[in-house]
């Protein structure tokens, strides 16, 4: 779930609820994130986990599509991955991740996908893990300036692939897929 605790859907799906497609990260690294963000990221703002989003809005008719293309992807072997630093949004700071097998796996769902992406989605990714966000820019200069020299790089295996209902902020759980082992 990327939802924090607490944190309730409408009982029912909403109709025409766009669809995110997130990269799943190993249990190990999926706390050590979900513990930076907590501690970092505004708490009246973080409504959701740590998470690497790979599509932020797919028209909500291509679901059965979409399922099926991130289900053949996952006949692959997981994409190995590093985190190799912080990102600087400005206002926030996140965990870089370098990984051309994920970059490729994006690559190839933007072209089936092709003529219904946004224009954010369309452009290859910048994979990271958002720690914290809409903060002023000397807190997140502070942060990047205590976390940045300890931060060493860290090795892992994407887990596979999420697929959410966006509503109102918060991300209804459609399915995980899981890349063969």
């Amino acid at each position: 779930m990327v939802n924090l605790p607490g944190e309730v859907l409408a009982p029912e799906r909403q109709p025409g609820a766009p669809l995110l497609v997130t990269a799943l990260l190993p249990p190990e690294i999926q706390a050590w994130a979900d513990a930076l963000r907590t501690a970092h990221f505004p708490p009246e703002r973080n409504r959701l986990r740590a998470h690497v989003t790979l599509f932020h809005a797919l028209p909500p008719s291509v679901e059965a599509e979409l399922i099926q293309l991130l289900k053949d992807l996952t006949h692959n072997p997981p994409p190995q991955a590093q985190i190799v630093g912080l990102l600087k949004l400005g206002k926030g700071t996140a965990l870089r991740i370098e990984s051309p097998d994920m970059v490729e796996c994006h690559a190839e769902i933007a072209e089936r996908m092709h003529g219904l992406l946004t224009r954010q989605d369309a452009q290859p990714p910048r994979l990271h893990v958002t720690i914290q966000n809409k903060v002023t820019s000397q807190e997140a200069r502070a942060l990047q300036a205590q976390l940045g020299p300890t931060l060493e790089p860290r090795p892992f295996r994407f887990r596979g692939f999420g697929l959410y209902a966006w509503e109102d902020g918060l991300w209804r759980p459609i399915k995980d897929l899981h890349f063969n082992r």
